[in-house]
């Protein structure tokens, strides 16, 4: 028999509404089981078993993240089956940077009110950034906090493990100049800069719904929506082709501070801005905000989600793959020898 506290009731938090989200969940949950999972969901502890098998050297690897204050616009669109791509997105696209293949993934859903149809909603979301990168959702936790956050709003955050065997890293060790960069387009602004984002719309007083002619016909909310890209697959069938040197995600800091986290000591990213193709979103928040093109460029992803850095023989097979797993990928720049980490000519 499930537990019931009318005292906890009377305080806000209701524990029938968190089964009832669990029941919802799933269906959903069930679309990202792969052969290392151990059980079923409801246990103290999401059990895997990974598969070692041809690894002779194992390293785990994990990130964290959240969707930050680009869940203001779900909360404003009333979508939240997209945020949680976002959310797994933001932590596999960086394991993926070491080279690592995701094995499964937790979330945490932090809550006003537990309507358990949005809960379900959200990790809809979830399990379909897990199936894009081949992770499991093998947990989480939906905490449900009166008082603490309004009633009708939401955090999201979680956190992925992943596996790569030692000799199959990517560290950077090998980069050299004359090496080529490859830019993966982004599918937008993914998730980071929507505080500068949501300043310059001013989206708490302004209309975000109405479709926009610039934008094809999408409002500036559906297309601030857009859900993160997630590079897991292409990344790792390019590794399986040719030797991936250096990889970047390009997140909050835009190419100035996460190029050069590939780059080693001693050689500079040179990248032609005017080979970026630049979505038209961008232009839009530049011109709302008369934000300079610098601060742009060290803000946002301008369009490049990733870069990857190949060498110069190795290009046409990398971007032939690419194209393969449905990345209009394309050449951006070069390493060269210098400090400057980026340089954006």
């Amino acid at each position: 028999m499930k537990s019931q506290s009318d005292s906890y009731a009377s305080a806000g938090v209701d524990i029938t509404a968190g089964y009832k989200a669990v029941e919802l969940m799933k269906s959903h949950i069930a679309r990202t089981t792969t052969d290392g999972v151990i059980g079923s969901i409801g246990g103290f502890g999401g059990l895997f078993q990974p598969n070692l098998a041809g690894m002779e050297e194992p390293i785990l690897v994990s990130g964290t993240d959240g969707v930050g204050t680009k869940l203001r616009i779900a909360f404003l669109m009333d979508k939240h089956d997209t945020v949680g791509i976002d959310c797994v997105a933001m932590c596999v696209n960086d394991i993926v940077c070491c080279g690592a293949r995701p094995l499964f993934f937790l979330d945490y859903i932090a809550c006003g009110k537990n309507y358990p149809d949005r809960i379900a909603s959200i990790v809809s979301g979830v399990a379909e950034g897990c199936v894009q990168s081949g992770a499991a959702l093998i947990g989480g936790e939906t905490a449900e906090m009166p008082g603490f956050y309004p009633v009708d709003e939401y955090d999201l955050a979680g956190f992925a493990v992943g596996i790569v065997d030692k000799k199959k890293m990517i560290d950077n060790s090998a980069i050299r100049a004359g090496d080529v960069i490859i830019a993966l387009p982004s599918s937008g602004v993914h998730s980071n800069g929507f505080s500068l984002v949501r300043k310059v719309f001013d989206v708490e007083n302004s209309d975000i719904k109405t479709p926009n002619e610039r934008l094809g016909g999408k409002s500036i909310g559906e297309a601030l929506l857009a859900p993160t890209k997630i590079y897991v697959k292409p990344v790792l069938a390019v590794q399986e082709a040719v030797t991936i040197k250096g990889v970047s995600h390009i997140t909050g800091g835009g190419f100035y501070e996460n190029v050069p986290r590939s780059i080693p000591s001693g050689y500079t990213a040179k990248i032609e801005k005017a080979s970026i193709r630049t979505p038209v979103l961008f232009d839009l928040i530049a011109e709302a905000g008369n934000i300079p093109e610098r601060d742009m460029f060290n803000t946002f992803n301008m369009g490049v989600g990733m870069c990857m850095i190949v060498e110069r023989n190795d290009v046409d097979t990398a971007i032939s793959v690419l194209k393969k797993q449905g990345e209009a990928a394309y050449v951006i720049g070069e390493v060269v020898e210098g400090s400057e980490g980026v340089i954006l000519c």
